[in-house]
Parts: C-alpha cells; sequence; structure tokens
C-alpha cells in the first residue's frame, strides 16, 4: 500500500463540507499539490475567517514555521516516499473507468465516518494543511524501531500473531529478509509527547527537535481542540500499512520496514475481519519487499496500470503465502475472508498514478493466487518468487479485463 494519508486529507475536507460551512481563503490551492508553496504565507493561507480560538491558534503556528514550510513539507514528503498529493491533474489514464465494476465496501464507508460529526471542522481542515496527519506516519518511518516492547494494534491485541507471521513470511519467501523490520504505527502515542512530535516537525520544518518543542504543543493542541480527534487516537491517524525500501528510498538512512498502522487494523475489525485481514495485510506488504529485492517495480506500464499492476502483485504474493501449506495454510472460511480483505481496500482512483485495483481485480488476484497454491500437485514445493511472478504477469490481463455490462 502506498504510504499515504491523503486519505484523511480527503475527510477533513468532507467533513468540514458536510455541515455547510466556508472554507477559509484560498484553502483549495493549499489542499491541492500545495501549489502555493512559493507564495507568501498570508497570500496561500488566510485564517482571517476562522473561529477566534482556531484564528489566534493558526497565527500562532504560521508565525512558528519557517517561510517556506509548504515547500519544506512536500520536499520531505518526496524524500521519504510519502506524497499526499492527488494527482489530480492527471486524467488521461487509459483506464476507462466505465468497463469497470467499481462497488463501494464497508471499510470505505466505515472511514468515511471517521471524522463525521466533527464539532470544530475548520481544526481538522488546518491540521491537514499543516500536515498534521502526517505526523504519526513520520514518526513510525523516521524513529521506530523492532523491539519486543512494541504492540500491535490498540491495546497490542494482534501483536503475537504480527511478530509471528513476520518471522514466518521471512522463512517462507526466497529473498534476504533478515534485516526487515516489523514497525507499529500509532496515533494517541505520538500527540501525548511533544518531544515525539517535535523530533518530527524538525524534519519537516528543519530545526533541532529542541527548538521544535513549542510549535509541538501548538500541533498538540490543534488536535485537543476537536474532540472527534481523541488527542490522535481517532483511527484516522494510523489508517494506514505499507512497506518501506532502503534501495527503493536511498538517502533517507531509514532501514528496510513494514509499518502496520492500528486505524487499518481497527477498520478491518470494524467490518468483520479482524481475525483474517492483519496477517493478510502483512503478507501484502511483505510481497512488496519480495518485489524491492527481486526488481519487480520495472514495467512497460505506466501511471495508473503500473500501481494497478505492482499491488494486484503483492495481493497475490500475499494470498499465496497465506493459503500455502508452508504458509499459514488458511481453511476455507479465513481464506475467504482474506480475500475480502483485499477486496475491502480497492479502489476505483482511475485517474490516479496511486490507483491499487477495483475490489473487483483485487479479489480476482487473490483468488487466482489462492488456486496456484491449492492446485499445485506437490503441496510441499514453494515457487520462487521471480518464477511465481511470472505467472502472475501472465496471467494479469485476465485479472484486469473490463467487467461491467
Amino acid at each position: 500500500m502506498k504510504k499515504t494519508v491523503s486519505l484523511a486529507v480527503s475527510l477533513a475536507i468532507a467533513a468540514t463540507c458536510a455541515v455547510g460551512v466556508a472554507l477559509p481563503a484560498h484553502a483549495a490551492d493549499a489542499t491541492g499539490a500545495a501549489t502555493a508553496s512559493s507564495q507568501s504565507l498570508q497570500s496561500a493561507i488566510d485564517t482571517s475567517t476562522l473561529p477566534p480560538r482556531l484564528k489566534a491558534l493558526a497565527d500562532k503556528i504560521l508565525a512558528k514555521l519557517p517561510a517556506d514550510w509548504q515547500s519544506r513539507a512536500k520536499a520531505a514528503a518526496a524524500k521519504y516516499g510519502i506524497d499526499d498529493s492527488q494527482w489530480s491533474e492527471l486524467r488521461d489514464s487509459v483506464i476507462n473507468p466505465d468497463d469497470y465494476q467499481c462497488p463501494s465496501t464497508g471499510l470505505k464507508t466505515w472511514a468515511r465516518s471517521l471524522l463525521m460529526g466533527a464539532e470544530d471542522p475548520f481544526a481538522i481542515f488546518m491540521l491537514s494543511i499543516f500536515d498534521g496527519f502526517n505526523l504519526p506516519t513520520y514518526d513510525a518511518l523516521i524513529f521506530g524501531r523492532e523491539s519486543k516492547s512494541n504492540k500491535f494494534g490498540v491495546n497490542g491485541e494482534y501483536t503475537q500473531e504480527l511478530t509471528s507471521e513476520m518471522k514466518n513470511l521471512k522463512r517462507f519467501w526466497d529473498i534476504n529478509s533478515a534485516d526487515i523490520q516489523l514497525v507499529p504505527l500509532h496515533g494517541a502515542d505520538v500527540f501525548s509527547s511533544p518531544e515525539r512530535v517535535a523530533r518530527t516537525l524538525s524534519v519537516l520544518y528543519g530545526g533541532t527537535p529542541e527548538s521544535q518543542l513549542d510549535l509541538a504543543e501548538m500541533f498538540i493542541e490543534l488536535v485537543d481542540m476537536e474532540p472527534i480527534l481523541k488527542g490522535g487516537a481517532n483511527p484516522i491517524f494510523s489508517f494506514n500499512a505499507f512497506a518501506h525500501s532502503e534501495k527503493r528510498n536511498p538517502g533517507t538512512g531509514v532501514s528496510d520496514r513494514i509499518v502496520m498502522g492500528d486505524g487499518i487494523l481497527q477498520g478491518m475489525s470494524a467490518v468483520g475481519l479482524g481475525d483474517v485481514a492483519p496477517r493478510a495485510i502483512e503478507a501484502h506488504e511483505f510481497g512488496h519487499h519480495v518485489q524491492y529485492q527481486d526488481d519487480l517495480f520495472v514495467s512497460d506500464l505506466t501511471w495508473a496500470e503500473a500501481t494497478r499492476r505492482t499491488e494486484l502483485m503483492a495481493d497475490a504474493f500475499g494470498t499465496y503465502y497465506l493459503t500455502h501449506a508452508r504458509g499459514e495454510a488458511l481453511n476455507t472460511k479465513r481464506l475467504l475472508d482474506s480475500e475480502q480483505s483485499f477486496y475491502e481496500v480497492g479502489d476505483c482512483g482511475f485517474d490516479n498514478p496511486g490507483h491499487h485495483g477495483t475490489p473487483n481485480q483485487r479479489l480476482a488476484a487473490s483468488s487466482w493466487a489462492a488456486s496456484v497454491a491449492n492446485d499445485a500437485a506437490n503441496q510441499g514445493h514453494i515457487l520462487p518468487s521471480l518464477k511465481f511472478a511470472g505467472q502472475f504477469e501472465a496471467k494479469l490481463p485476465d485479472l484486469v479485463k473490463p467487467d461491467a455490462g
């Protein structure tokens, strides 16, 4: 899954608009690709229409930020692979949305509810403008470390399951995976610690962690201003899971890792998939590490078709492992739940180069991979990753063929 919290920004704007209030002047520019980054702060963000308390806080934050804060945030996103641009200007995808069924899913419905009913939607909107929803992701990516004390899930309920599966995945696939770390992503832990917020702000906006402590306190105050954010415990702050490759993102000083967010685990549990989905997500992200090491990101496809191929292949790697007798060996019911997990995170962003495949396509890729494992004559044999990838490439045109009508 792409390292993005653009969903948080989208939901923030949706929540703001849902209660019938006007956005601050120039807000539309700031929510796109940050095109106003070269302008002065006050021309990029006009706080005059904000409620008094929020205006005072926003003005204090703006006064503390460097003049080029937007371009610095964009540079950090590019450096660490966290890019929340919707690439809305790219409308010329070769994928025709009219050719595909694209149903909504329970997970998307649940996610859309996370910010609805906000008492102060302007606070949510301003937090998104200041990249506040990204802070827990940066914290986990840059400062997170694998440790026996780590907990996965809000109450640590997935800790044993995910750490055990990580060991199994490393044994299963034929790549050098000894150094891949498994790291949790929490929200409330970050916003309860000014020091953690400050060190992340220093990465985004420069300065030392010590010099950013005042700004960190302001960000925490902004989060606390809106009750629905629950001091950072709202799942929207950790609604993510992703793989990071040092090879693919050189110069960051960040080692190979898989980051698992509480929010995505909560979401899967909310739609009845908490028993299997955590393992399915982790297996998918490990599939990306197989792709990294086998150079499987290389393709003649472009834009949305290229990322769709990448994500469907990771679904296939994940399901093959989950189904295989020497992997998780899921029974029929759990296998169906794992396939449903991939279906739930399908999207219809046909004009977005971050497109992951429609729900039906993701289900098809997962079902195909399960059949490869189940139909093998030798149930104890694990296909080499490159051979499995070759079989996937041959099957891909069938997996993505139009299904509407």
